[in-house]
C-alpha cells in the first residue's frame, strides 16, 4: 500500500476525543523530517551555550570592539558558526549581521546606538516559492538591573538556550533542501525592548515578503521550577495570539460572525506545532497556552503579530527565577545567575526538534488552499466546503478537512480528500472546520479556516 493510499481510508494523526472516541491512535511519520529531529545534536548546544556565556555578558549595551567580551564578540562568534554551517549547503546559505540603528529612548536605550540581528539565510531551491519561514532566539543577555552593561549576565538560558537552538537548526537544515526560504536569526535588543524583532518584522513588511510563520524560541532549556519544585523535561509551552493585534473592521466582523476568537492563524500555527512535535518528538508534550504571553513579560514574536504576521512562542514550561535577570551572586547558601549548569540539555534538545519537525513539515509541504469557504446559503444540517488549490508551488496530492466540536481547543478528526470541495454529513453550526493541503509524503500546509460563501 502507498503512503498516498493509506491517507484515503485513516487518519494520519486521530486524537481521541468524541469525535473519534474508540479511534486507534495511528501516526506517520517521514523518515526525512524524522532524521532531522534525531540529527539534533545536546552536546553541540551545549557548547554552544557555554561559548555564549564565556564572553561574560551580551548586554545590548555592552562592548562591540572587544574581541573576547561582550555583545560584538558573541555576534562575530556566532556568526563565525553559521558560516561554517554554510558550507555545507552548497551556496544556498548565507549568513550576515543585519544592522539598524536605535535611537534613544530615555529609558533603556541612553544613547544611539548601532545593534545587528545574526541571520543565516537558508534560500530554497524552487525560484517560484517565495514563502519565507523564520525561527529566532535572541542572542543579548541581561542582569537584575536592565541598564547594567558591566557586571556578568551569562545568558545561559535566556536566552543562550534559544540562540543555541537556531544555531542548531541552521546547522543540521543547512544539508538539506527545501523549496522555499528559511531564516535563522539570533536577534539582538530584546531585553532593551524587543528592538531587533521589530527592525525584521518591519523589513519583512516593507520588503513584502510572504511570512508564512514565525517560530521565537526565548528560554527553552529549564525544567526545574523554583517555588513550586516541579521538576519536568516532557513538557513545553507554545503561547500564541487569539484575536490577531493587527485585526482590521473586515476582519473583526468576519471574526464575530463565525465565533473565530480561538481560530487566528497563529493559533492554527501552534495546534500544528503540537500535532506535528508530538508527531516525531517522543516524551514531549506541548502545551497550548492561548496567551500571547506570560504576564509582565513579552518577546520577539510580538512584533511580528503587531505587524499581521502568524507568530508563536515557544517557551519552557517550568520557569525559575533564581536564574532569570539575576546578578550573579550567593545568597543564604542559594546560587542566582543563569549559568550552563541550570540547562537541561536532553529538555532543550527535544524543543528544538519540535522547531525542527515545524519546519521541515511547513517547508515541504504544499501552499495552503485559497479561497476557502463553506456555504452558508441554505438552511442544511450537512456542510458544504469549497477551496481553490493555490496558484504557485507543486499541486497537492490532496486535501485534509479538519473537524473539531466548537468547545473542543483542538482538532479532532481529519478527512482526507483528492477534490477542491467536499459535501459532509456534520451540520456546520456544531462544529469548525479548516482544510490542509497535503503532499504524497504527507507534509502538510497550515490550515486555512473557511469563510462564509452565500
Amino acid at each position: 500500500m502507498t503512503h498516498l493510499s493509506f491517507f484515503k481510508y485513516c487518519l494520519a494523526f486521530s486524537l481521541l476525543s468524541p469525535l473519534v472516541a474508540s479511534a486507534q491512535e495511528i501516526v506517520r511519520t517521514d523518515e526525512a523530517v524524522k532524521k532531522i529531529t534525531e540529527d539534533i545534536s545536546a552536546q553541540n548546544m551545549e557548547n554552544n551555550i557555554r561559548k555564549l556565556v564565556s564572553f561574560e555578558t551580551r548586554h545590548s549595551l555592552s562592548s562591540t570592539t572587544d574581541k573576547k567580551r561582550g555583545i560584538g564578540a558573541a555576534r562575530n562568534w556566532a556568526q563565525a558558526e553559521m558560516e561554517k554551517y554554510a558550507a555545507a549547503s552548497g551556496g544556498r546559505m548565507t549568513v550576515t549581521q543585519d544592522r539598524y540603528l536605535v535611537k534613544a529612548d530615555g529609558r533603556r536605550i541612553k544613547a544611539d546606538v548601532e545593534m545587528a540581528n545574526v541571520m543565516a539565510t537558508l534560500k530554497g531551491t524552487d525560484p517560484n516559492d517565495d514563502r519565507v519561514f523564520i525561527v529566532s532566539g535572541h542572542i543579548d543577555s541581561r542582569n537584575t538591573d536592565v541598564m547594567d552593561v558591566k557586571g556578568k549576565a551569562p545568558g545561559a538560558n535566556d536566552d543562550g538556550s534559544g540562540t543555541s537552538a537556531i544555531m542548531e537548526l541552521a546547522r543540521v537544515m543547512a544539508t538539506r533542501s527545501f523549496p522555499c526560504t528559511i531564516i535563522f536569526v539570533a536577534v539582538q535588543g530584546e531585553e532593551q525592548g524587543l528592538y531587533g524583532a521589530q527592525h525584521l518584522a518591519k523589513r519583512a513588511k516593507e520588503e513584502n515578503w510572504n511570512l508564512v510563520a514565525m517560530l521565537n524560541n526565548d528560554m527553552i532549556g529549564n525544567s526545574f521550577s523554583d517555588e513550586t519544585n516541579l521538576n519536568d523535561n516532557t513538557q513545553v509551552r507554545i503561547f500564541s495570539e487569539g484575536v490577531p493585534a493587527l485585526e482590521t473592521e473586515e476582519m473583526a466582523r468576519l471574526r464575530r460572525s463565525i465565533g473565530g476568537e480561538n481560530d487566528s492563524k497563529s493559533r492554527q500555527l501552534a495546534r500544528y506545532m503540537k500535532e506535528t512535535g508530538e508527531r516525531y518528538v517522543p516524551q514531549l508534550e506541548v502545551v497550548l497556552n492561548y496567551r500571547t504571553d506570560r504576564f509582565l513579560r513579552g518577546g520577539d514574536h510580538t512584533p511580528f503579530s503587531q505587524a499581521g504576521f502568524t507568530a508563536v512562542r515557544v517557551c519552557e514550561m517550568n520557569e525559575n527565577y533564581k536564574y532569570q535577570h539575576q546578578n550573579v551572586r550567593t545568597e543564604n547558601g542559594v546560587q542566582y545567575g543563569d549559568f550552563p549548569e541550570h540547562v537541561d540539555y536532553e529538555y532543550l534538545r527535544k524543543n528544538t526538534a519540535l522547531n525542527a519537525a515545524t519546519l521541515a513539515n511547513l517547508a515541504w509541504a504544499p501552499y495552503m488552499p485559497e479561497n476557502v469557504g463553506v456555504v452558508t446559503s441554505n438552511l442544511t444540517n450537512k456542510t458544504e466546503l469549497k477551496w481553490e488549490t493555490a496558484k504557485k508551488g507543486e499541486k497537492p496530492a490532496g486535501y485534509y478537512i479538519l473537524m473539531r466540536e466548537t468547545s473542543a481547543p483542538m482538532w479532532q478528526k481529519k478527512l482526507y480528500v483528492t477534490d477542491t470541495q467536499a459535501l459532509l454529513p456534520y451540520s456546520k453550526d456544531n462544529y469548525f472546520f479548516a482544510v490542509q493541503a497535503v503532499d504524497a509524503e504527507g507534509h502538510e500546509s497550515l490550515p486555512v479556516v473557511p469563510k462564509p460563501l452565500r
